[in-house]
């Protein structure tokens, strides 16, 4: 078994979410088996900010789905999209 990379998309509730919060809550919501690797930002419109989260994971069926779930419990998160999955060499 490897691992893959995905980039999962966190759209927030509103422009005026706090966005140092959801980080916050993204690297204490990792379940195990899940490795956070990085966030960035997408500006997407209107002062609405997305988070793209990337994270390492096995490559088993159903690989990120705890990670997702996780992610669409916190506070302040509207949505939660699977953006791309990579295959570590």
């Amino acid at each position: 078994m490897g691992d893959v990379v995905a980039t999962i998309k966190l759209m927030p509730e509103s422009p005026d979410v706090d966005l140092a919060k959801i980080k916050t809550d993204v690297e204490s919501s990792m379940p195990s088996g899940a490795e956070l690797h990085k966030i960035d930002e997408e500006p997407i419109a209107f002062g609405l900010v997305a988070l793209n989260v990337m994270v390492v994971v096995g490559d088993a069926e159903g690989g990120t789905e705890p990670v997702e779930e996780n992610l669409a419990q916190i506070d302040g998160v509207n949505s939660v999209e699977v953006t791309d999955v990579r295959r570590l060499m």
